[in-house]
């Protein structure tokens, strides 16, 4: 009826069909290639039957047969088809995948073309080279030049391989070795004539990328970097251990030869499948063992097939019939192995990490207890606020100083540092690099640098738009987590409509007698003290996780002297909230701003004791020359939606709904709305989206370091 509002369903219905209806705009030939394949396979019934059976089967089919035979027209017709029912789910999925993502990076027109010019090509060079081979004593290519074959995959595939070009690094790396090795193995160890057109395509593919101008192709400079060369080594042991998990599961007359029977025991699989893990996991992170026991391991299996190949050349030369076991696993895998071994070898560098130290080790050095080498400047610590004072910082560096922080200091630059954690294999830097604004971007390169030779991850957490432009030219990549919020003062007046609720605290305060004192925490009489650390524990015990810490001072850090803290307290002595402020120090030493740590308020207490210790807080700290204040940022929460949300930004919006009814961040920031700040967007800085898991399991051990898996499930019924 009109006036009803429209049902739920209709409106998902509505929405659903509005994105597919977007997502076939922008790839039209994904989508098309798609349908025509599924329409077609509805239609022969090539869905529930092998077309394989089919009587008219060859006249579609491509292959040497075929155009021995004058039927040429079967490198348009077999595209359209697949040989049975389960091809149909891996060439969809290739389709969606490798064509969606050239149609994405390059356009449609090219996709098109590379797709259709690379899926005839591998058809009719796969033809060729069957016909210069059956004439030889090569049963294989005997056997393989009387097949015929359908599908399209030998064209995605060289879609996916010319789209690798425009990828950045890793991905494009990550994409050509995993393209090649799975082209690699399926031609040695299955050997058809699919497994032939695709590796002759995908060779294609990548060939292309050198000799034709790609559109919007990644620049390199040729050279491999540190994590370039690791991937290759992690990328040659997977490599060797697909091979045999190939030849146990599909054994077969192979383009090596017959590999039945040397697939081994599968307890055998399943040791070497445990040694390679543990190899890789050390390998993708530099480890200087993992490195050195895998040289050794391809360094004797290099030498098992040096010596093999030496007796089998030299009873060859005696006229001796030398006949070697497993020839058909043994000779390519000894390739590999001494391929693994030359690129550990040649990428020797990447591989420096030395083995982690202990537990306390890692404590005493993240409190600064022991001073780096060779420095007379006192414990890390000490050196990074000496440092901090003199050069100045932003308005989070100040949490630098506090303890569990790590600390680098470039060798080539005394005047700058960085703070970080450490945790699940992850650097997490605090903020930007204090120091000279001109270092930041170098500083930020040699933290990298360093964490690459210590098998770390390194990102930025809290940074701000500076730091993330002096990383663009980096190639790192940055999701915005929070919004600062800053209040000028010079200027500042509580005049007009929107300073409403700030005035009726000012006015409840000075009725029921609430006075608010400014000053150093560590000063204040035992019985204020004692009151202070009895709110902050009741504040802590009414939440459902354990406290934050990382970016969120308690009263531990409130003390430090050089911090300011604020109090409410009324005519009996009686504390109804506090405040702690961070100095954010110029170049000259002085405090030019002040940033919220600590805000906690008695739960009985003055009701809009915040509002009333923020605002005297602008007012007492501008009498002492602060020109601002920034109220920092809640994590996962800003202003409005991101102009253009990513699938990150999407997934960073759900946490923060989520962990709202815990921590209250959204809530936070839109309280502070109410002293009409402006807001300056905070980052997290990575280099590869692949990364990401690992750096939202260190951040949450940054902020939570205690928290059990018992704490992190634990939802409470309510909060107060």
């Amino acid at each position: 009826m009109p006036g009803e509002s429209e049902p739920r369903w209709r409106r998902g219905a509505r929405s659903a069909a509005g994105a597919v209806a977007g997502a076939v705009r922008r790839f039209p030939f994904t989508f098309a290639t798609t349908a025509v394949i599924l329409l077609v396979g509805l239609g022969v019934g090539g869905l529930w039957d092998a077309l394989s059976d089919r009587s008219w089967y060859p006249n579609v089919a491509y292959g040497l047969p075929s155009f021995e035979k004058g039927r040429w027209w079967t490198v348009v017709t077999g595209p359209l088809f697949c040989a049975t029912p389960v091809d149909y789910l891996p060439v969809i999925v290739g389709v969606v995948l490798l064509c969606g993502l050239a149609e994405a990076r390059m356009g449609t027109r090219w996709t098109a073309a590379v797709t259709a010019a690379g899926q005839i090509g591998a058809v009719l060079l796969a033809a060729l080279v069957l016909f210069v081979l059956r004439h030889t004593a090569w049963s294989w290519a005997q056997d393989l030049a009387g097949d015929i074959d359908v599908g399209i995959s030998a064209g995605v595939l060289c879609a996916g391989a010319v789209a690798s070009a425009t990828l950045p690094s890793p991905w494009r790396q990550r994409l050509r070795l995993g393209l090649a090795a799975y082209t690699g193995v399926s031609l040695l160890f299955v050997g058809g004539l699919d497994d032939l057109e695709h590796a002759l395509a995908v060779a294609g593919g990548l060939a292309v990328t050198h000799w034709l101008r790609v559109p919007h192709a990644v620049r390199t400079s040729g050279r491999l970097s540190r994590r370039e060369w690791r991937l290759l080594a992690v990328a040659g042991l997977i490599l060797l251990a697909a091979i045999l998990v190939v030849v146990w599961l599909v054994p077969g007359r192979t383009l090596v030869g017959d590999t039945k029977g040397l697939g081994g025991p599968g307890w055998q699989i399943l040791a070497f499948l445990v040694v390679v893990g543990l190899l890789v996991n050390g390998l993708r992170r530099g480890g200087r063992t993992a490195w050195r026991w895998t040289v050794l391991l391809c360094a004797l299996n290099a030498l098992l097939g040096l010596f093999v190949a030496v007796v089998y050349v030299i009873g060859k030369a005696f006229d001796q019939e030398v006949t070697v076991t497993g020839a058909a696993v043994f000779v390519p895998t000894s390739v590999v192995w001494t391929a693994e071994l030359l690129v550990l070898l040649a990428g020797r560098d990447a591989f420096q990490a030395r083995r982690p130290r202990s537990r306390a080790a890692k404590r005493a050095a993240a409190r600064g207890d022991r001073p780096p080498a060779q420095s007379a400047d006192g414990s890390p610590r000490e050196r990074a606020a000496d440092l901090l004072v003199r050069r100045g910082g932003g308005n989070l560096s100040w949490m630098t100083t506090w303890p569990d922080n790590a600390y680098f200091f470039p060798e080539d630059d005394s005047a700058s540092y960085l703070a970080y954690r450490a945790h699940a294999g992850v650097a997490v830097g605090l903020g930007d690099p204090v120091g000279a604004a001109e270092h930041r971007a170098r500083t930020i390169k040699r933290f990298a640098e360093m964490c690459d030779r210590s098998g770390l991850v390194p990102c930025l957490f809290s940074a701000t738009a500076e730091a993330a432009e002096a990383t663009d030219g980096l190639g790192w990549r940055s999701v915005q987590v929070a919004e600062d919020t800053v209040i000028d003062l010079p200027d500042l007046e509580f005049r007009g409509k929107a300073w409403q609720d700030v005035r009726t605290a000012l006015n409840r305060a000075k009725k029921d007698g609430v006075e608010y004192h400014l000053g150093a925490l560590a000063e204040q009489p035992r019985h204020v003290l004692s009151q202070v650390r009895g709110i902050s524990e009741e504040w802590v015990g009414d939440m459902g996780l354990p406290e934050m810490g990382f970016t969120l001072g308690g009263v531990e850090e409130a003390l430090d002297p050089r911090m300011r803290v604020g109090l409410a307290m009324d005519g009996d002595r009686r504390i109804h909230g506090v405040t702690s402020w961070m100095p954010v120090y110029g170049t000259e030493g002085v405090p030019r701003g002040w940033t919220l740590d600590m805000m906690r308020r008695r739960r009985d207490g003055f009701r809009p004791v915040v509002e009333f210790m923020i605002a005297s807080s602008c007012l007492a700290l501008r009498e002492g020359g602060a020109g601002y204040l920034s109220l920092s940022g809640a994590p996962l929460a800003r202003t409005g939606p991101a102009e253009s949300a990513t699938v990150l930004d999407r997934i960073l919006d759900q946490l923060g709904g989520a962990m709202e009814p815990y921590y209250g961040f959204r809530s936070l920031h839109s309280f502070k709305a109410k002293f009409q700040p402006r807001y300056e967007p905070m980052f997290l800085l990575y280099r590869d989206e692949a990364d990401l898991p690992r750096i939202g399991l260190s951040l949450l051990r940054c902020y939570m370091p205690s928290a059990t898996v018992r704490d992190l499930l634990r939802v409470p019924a309510h909060r107060e």
